[in-house]
Order: structure tokens, then sequence, then C-alpha cells
């Protein structure tokens, strides 16, 4: 499977931005990963074949919203009211299991976002 991110940029304080991710198999478990200078790559949000079953991080809780279209194989990830905190390369993943780095089977290109103060 291969995956094919799109969006980022660089924005301020508070501005939206989305993500979006499209894969050219069907995975059960789609969503992102960031990874900041000098962190390590953490899971941002994730979805699983139903809309229902979906994760997000503490820090993003509320302001990040995940979607998948499983007809279309896309995942997409609303982001609102960014902080520069959330500034980071940003990796679409996918697989049976995304739930760490290291249980990871697909990724795709990692996508900057810029969040400016």
């Amino acid at each position: 499977v291969q995956l094919q991110a799109s969006g980022g940029g660089l924005v301020r304080t508070g501005d939206s931005l989305r993500l979006s991710c499209a894969a050219s198999g069907r995975t059960f478990s789609m969503g992102w990963f960031r990874q900041a200078p000098g962190k390590e790559r953490e899971l941002v949000a994730a979805v699983g074949w139903t809309a229902g079953s979906t994760f997000y991080a503490d820090s993003v809780k509320g302001r990040f919203t995940i979607s998948r279209d499983n007809a279309k194989n896309t995942v997409t990830l609303q982001m609102n009211t960014l902080k520069p905190e959330d500034t980071a390369v940003y990796y679409c993943a996918a697989g049976p299991n995304i739930a760490t780095v290291s249980r990871v089977a697909y990724w795709g290109q990692g996508t900057q976002v810029t969040v400016s103060s």
C-alpha cells in the first residue's frame, strides 16, 4: 500500500489546515503521526474502519478531527485553532494497527506544518 499525503503549510496561530492522505489499497487503520525537531514521532489521531473508532492525542482533542472515506481509501485531518506547538512534520500512517510507530505498516511522505506565533 502506498500513501500520498497532501496539505500542510505555514499558518498563524489560530488558523486552520487540512491534511489529506490517499491510500492505494484498503487498510484497517489510518491516521497521522507528527515529529517535531528533537522529539520522537508521536501519534496525533487515528481512525479505524468504522468512523466511530477514533483516537486523539490529548494535546489535540477538541481541535483536530480525523475522518476517512472508505470508498476512496482516504483519510483527512482537519486541524483547527492551531498552535505553535503543533509545528512538526506530519506523516500519514496506515496498517492493521497503528497504535505505535513500530506497528505502522505503511508510511506516507512527511508534510511540514508550521504555525507562527
